[in-house]
């Protein structure tokens, strides 16, 4: 940052921090005519850090033509990047919002634990929900115990005891207790 509070120089995920200051990945562009400007300069000359073309270097090359770059605080940043803290993020966020949600939806023979996030057109039936859970839209979940995990949409899961889990949207999952980390369109039957 230099003296007026623009930014003078951007730097793409250094190996040693140069300050307290990180790109989080919100931005507000103005001129973005000038920003597709700099993303094929960057393009057309190659110029790539660590063998990829980054938003920074093109914000970079921005700054280096005169634009005026001025940045905003956020109040919390949370880094999403592995299994661990995306779990922790939710259940911050899921605590933040349980004063604001409403009741939560009822379900035939089944246990909400509040906080939770149930999207609407779920279908859950003779299960435990919560704490910590959340879970995307046209989901169902019968016969399983779930705590402190996120399950994406349109994804079933039956008979399965899990905690601290991440199951990516439209999988299928049948008969575990386990922690477990499932990516997208992913079917396992341990029946």
């Amino acid at each position: 940052m230099n003296d007026e509070g623009f930014v003078s120089k951007l730097h793409e995920k250094p190996v040693i921090p140069k300050s307290n200051l990180a790109l989080v990945g919100i931005y507000f562009i103005k001129q973005a005519g000038h920003l597709f400007e700099a993303l094929n300069y960057i393009i057309e000359n190659n110029l790539k850090t660590r063998d990829e073309y980054h938003l920074t270097d093109a914000m970079m090359r921005m700054i280096e033509e005169g634009e005026k770059i001025k940045v905003f605080h956020v109040g919390n940043w949370f880094d999403c990047g592995n299994k661990e803290s995306l779990l922790e993020t939710n259940a911050i966020l899921l605590d933040r919002i349980a004063e604001t949600n409403p009741k939560p939806q009822k379900f035939p023979n089944t246990i909400i634990i509040p906080p939770v996030s149930i999207a609407y057109n779920c279908d859950i039936a003779d299960s435990i929900i919560g704490p910590h859970v959340s879970i995307g839209e046209h989901t169902i979940v019968k016969y399983s115990i779930i705590k402190d995990s996120i399950i994406g949409s349109y994804s079933q899961l039956e008979s399965a005891v899990l905690h601290r889990s991440v199951i990516g949207s439209d999988a299928f999952l049948k008969g575990l207790s386990q922690s477990l980390n499932i990516g997208d369109s992913t079917e396992i039957d341990f029946s």
